[in-house]
């Protein structure tokens, strides 16, 4: 588990130093060129570096253990990291939008020069090979956290591809094409953003998939010895899921016995589903 959150650092970190090389980049670039579209993509850099910082905060404070205030661990710190970093970008996204607009009702005569074009896409395929790295391990490690930063990653790699078409566009007389784009920057940054700040709450709120539940329920209703499932809950602990299951089985048996039926319960659930914490709990059938 250390190892595995060592990596899940990394992503973060690697995360941070793109972001803080390509903000620098674009914004210098942006206010040189007097590109709207450019500026508004390296502000959204920015934030991704706050949202980036949070992450690997969450990701250091989640790996903490059990305390007396925290039985269950701090794996949730991981979600809240992740709502945090929604929450930035909404504040962002909206203030490059309101610039934008102000823009977009006198755009500039000028159009901005090639290089910014140039800089806006090699911003995209810079930030798309990070979207790929955090995206296979966001899987592997099965980190919600990551996998925020994996969507905020793709998210970017889109605005710069967008603004790279508004710069071009603006060459070809059509001035207003450049601060438009940056409205759309805007708009990206905060549907991504909202999608974020959807998923986090409704993991801390205790809310579950209901087609993964009756997954869940299939997979134990299957298992040999239980008759039925009486009652079944499961909640998201970070990148960790929580079940709490109530299984009918036959009055007869011995204790030994249901309590073998609860141990393949739970392999089942571990090779099915990777779930690794399962309550469970057994009434004699009627």
């Amino acid at each position: 588990m250390s190892r595995q959150m060592n990596e899940a650092d990394k992503g973060a970190a690697l995360s941070i130093v793109a972001y803080l090389f390509l903000a620098a980049l674009k914004l210098t670039v942006g206010i040189w060129t007097g590109s709207d579209a450019l500026r508004a993509d390296g502000l959204n850099n920015t934030t991704d570096i706050a949202a980036s910082l949070a992450v690997l905060i969450g990701l250091r404070i989640s790996r903490k253990p059990p305390d007396s205030d925290h039985r269950y661990g701090h794996n949730r710190a991981e979600t809240i990291a992740a709502l945090t970093a929604s929450l930035i970008m909404i504040a962002v996204g909206v203030q490059v939008m309101v610039d934008a607009i102000g823009k977009l009702r006198t755009p500039s005569v000028e159009s901005p020069d090639l290089i910014a074009a140039w800089t806006a896409l090699f911003g995209a395929a810079v930030i798309y090979a990070v979207y790929r790295y955090n995206l296979r391990l966001s899987r592997r490690l099965n980190s919600s956290a990551l996998r925020a930063a994996a969507q905020d990653n793709r998210s970017d790699a889109l605005v710069s591809t967008g603004a790279f078409v508004g710069i071009i566009g603006s060459r070809f007389g059509l001035p207003w094409l450049d601060p438009l784009t940056a409205v759309i920057v805007a708009l990206l940054i905060c549907k991504t953003a909202w999608e974020i700040f959807r998923d986090t709450s409704h993991n801390l709120t205790d809310g579950f998939d209901e087609s993964e539940l009756s997954r869940i329920r299939a997979t134990i209703q299957e298992t040999p010895g239980v008759i039925s499932v009486k009652d079944l809950k499961a909640r998201n602990l970070g990148n960790n899921t929580l079940v709490d299951v109530t299984l009918e089985v036959a009055r007869e048996l011995t204790v030994g016995e249901s309590h073998e039926i609860t141990e393949v319960v739970e392999k089942r659930l571990l090779d099915a589903h990777m779930i690794e914490y399962v309550q469970t709990h057994l009434e004699p059938d009627e």
